[in-house]
């Protein structure tokens, strides 16, 4: 079997094949690429740690949000944060369709917006520099489940917007500090033992509390 951690780039999506967009699929050798499909995904706009493998059942054990898998990302976001917002993401809240189960959230610096202009995409720039001298702030959100567009819509419902996102981690994977945006590298024996024991736990967890 084959494992490869990427760290994903902006601007290409999480697929192997689309008929517009660069792919994930692009940054490898042929050779590679055609044995290779990413585990789960990360949106177009969204950075960072990917798992790329030929295990047809990795997707399933470790991605599907019933498996409570914890994956922890890095953002900036425009806003304020508070104790009371803090406290609705950490007991989990409603959002539409589903019920958020609860998150831990680390803040990590607050910022005036026009601070953070290199790191928002183009398309918005304009918007959100109106106000220059508004908040904005950094934070690392850790949520359980994964579900789609789960942490902007966390943070979208505490009236606060993320305009850059990467992924840092899955159960206890961490994206290796060392790729830029765009390489990628094989899982080594004790990366790959962290993921596979994190999705054993898990699965022995959620059979106990049944």
């Amino acid at each position: 079997m084959l494992y490869y951690m990427f760290n994903k780039p902006q601007g290409c999506v999480t697929a192997r094949t689309d008929a517009v967009h660069r792919t994930v699929m692009d940054y490898f050798p042929k050779e590679l690429a055609e044995r290779l499909h990413p585990v789960g995904r990360l949106d177009m706009d969204t950075c960072g740690l990917l798992i790329l493998t030929d295990d047809g059942d990795l997707d399933f054990r470790i991605m599907q949000p019933d498996r409570h898998i914890s994956k922890s990302y890095f953002f900036y976001a425009l806003g304020a944060m508070d104790a009371e917002k803090q406290h609705r993401l950490e007991c989990g809240m409603e959002l539409a369709g589903f019920t958020a189960r609860s998150a831990e959230f680390r803040l990590i610096k607050e910022y005036r917006t026009a601070e953070l202009e290199a790191f928002m995409p183009a398309k918005r720039r304009e918007k959100y520099m109106k106000n220059p001298d508004g908040p904005a702030f950094a934070g690392i959100l850790t949520i359980h489940e994964g579900k789609k567009h789960e942490v902007k819509r966390l943070l979208e419902a505490v009236h606060c917007r993320i305009f850059y996102l990467r992924r840092d981690s899955i159960g206890g994977l961490s994206l290796d500090s060392s790729l830029e945006a765009g390489e990628y590298r094989p899982l080594t024996e004790k990366e790959l033992e962290l993921l596979i024991n994190d999705e054993k736990n898990r699965s022995v967890q959620n059979t106990d509390a049944k």
